[in-house]
């Protein structure tokens, strides 16, 4: 059922078969499945509220929802010096904030993880936890060790709840086409790399574009970004069947992408609910933004590409073993994200998958689904191929020119 008939049998179908979906949802996850953290869960709140009462050389600080170009004006005018300060002062602001130079965003995220690692450290020791809060904070600060690991490029980090963190793999400032990978649900910080099949997880799939990009145009100048910088649903409850997190995910993913330095091309990849984030985001998004890739999609929330209103290409790809398309392609009343992606009625550009075994395999070294994604990325437009086996799902697109 991957169109939208307007039939009222088949309307009537469809509202039970999500109500199913719901009880078996309800069953297993409960009405909502965000996980809190048992530790402080808001630090980043406590940092904002000393950055809107704090100065610099006696001036006061600009807010800390300004836009993006006041934030780069301000810190245009500051000294390194005052920069730095700054940074070491409010690591969690400075290191969040769109519109503040990208490296020092690196070093105060920096800042804010080696904070981050001491409070779970004394957790870790903390008799007032229980045993499972003691080994939650031994995660966590392994994970922000890991996130201090020599050479990482942190573009954003909040230990708040769950956590939040973006890393950037490349030289973004100088990039000439930036991929973001919006992953989907279960991501938080501590999942957001792996050691075991790491290339499920946002560090890994990036780490794999980055790559397979180099391999297909090395003289292109490009940058990826693992963004986890939102809050995704836990599990497949009621929050991975509605649309709320991903509305909220859609502004920070928008902001993100408009406060980009330089005049790259941008191309987002959207995995499984990630794709939701990104079929939300559309309308906000700069023009800057060529390419939308989704694979594993349990739909965008429209009921047809053109309904996303924006000029960006639309790619979709499904590997015949995913579960997702199992999922009922369906809205109603708010339950489910729409229609089905890869189905000829939306009017995407059908990629081939071939190679992606199930619903996370398709940032896997070898598989035509990473290919496809390194062709978009590069803007190798030509050598995408297709669901049908041809090549470039349209024969209007062209390569992008030659820098």
């Amino acid at each position: 059922m991957t169109s939208f008939d307007s039939s009222p049998t088949l309307n009537a179908w469809r509202a039970l078969l999500a109500l199913a979906v719901v009880f078996v949802m309800l069953a297993t996850s409960g009405w909502t499945a965000i996980r809190g953290h048992a530790g402080d869960s808001e630090p980043r709140a406590k940092a904002l509220a000393a950055w809107a009462r704090g100065t610099i050389d006696g001036h006061k600080l600009p807010k800390a929802d300004a836009t993006a170009q006041q934030l780069a004006q301000f810190f245009g005018s500051l000294t390194p010096a005052e920069r730095g300060t700054l940074a070491h002062r409010y690591p969690l602001v400075v290191g969040n904030l769109n519109g503040a130079p990208v490296p020092l965003r690196y070093q105060a995220n920096r800042v804010a993880l080696t904070e981050a690692r001491a409070v779970e450290e004394k957790r870790m020791v903390d008799t007032r936890l229980s045993a499972d809060g003691r080994q939650d904070a031994g995660r966590r600060m392994h994970r922000f060790d890991s996130l201090l690991d020599d050479g990482r490029q942190i573009l954003a980090f909040d230990p708040s709840d769950t956590g939040r963190v973006a890393e950037v793999f490349g030289d973004l400032d100088h990039a000439e086409r930036v991929s973001v990978i919006v992953p989907g649900v279960d991501t938080d910080v501590l999942t957001f790399e792996k050691t075991s099949k790491k290339n499920t997880a946002p560090v890994g799939m990036a780490q794999s574009l980055y790559a397979a990009e180099q391999a297909a145009a090395p003289d292109t100048r490009t940058a990826v970004i693992a963004w986890a910088d939102y809050t995704a649903p836990a599990g497949l409850g009621m929050d991975a069947a509605i649309g709320k997190l991903a509305e909220d995910g859609a502004v920070r993913l928008s902001a993100m992408v408009s406060a980009l330095p330089g005049k790259s091309s941008v191309e987002l990849f959207c995995h499984s609910y990630g794709s939701v984030v990104c079929g939300v985001s559309t309308r906000r998004l700069p023009p800057r933004v060529d390419d939308i890739a989704v694979a594993g999609s349990p739909g965008m929330r429209v009921r047809n590409a053109a309904q996303l209103d924006t000029s960006a290409r639309i790619w979709a790809m499904r590997d015949k073993d995913d579960w997702i398309q199992d999922v009922p392609y369906l809205d109603v009343a708010g339950l489910g994200h729409g229609a089905d992606p890869v189905s000829a009625a939306f009017g995407a550009r059908v990629l081939s998958a071939a190679g992606a075994i199930g619903h996370t395999g398709y940032f896997e070294p070898g598989t035509k689904s990473l290919a496809n994604f390194a062709a978009i990325g590069v803007g190798a437009y030509r050598t995408v191929g297709c669901a049908d086996g041809g090549a470039g799902c349209d024969s209007g697109i062209s390569d992008r020119p030659a820098a």
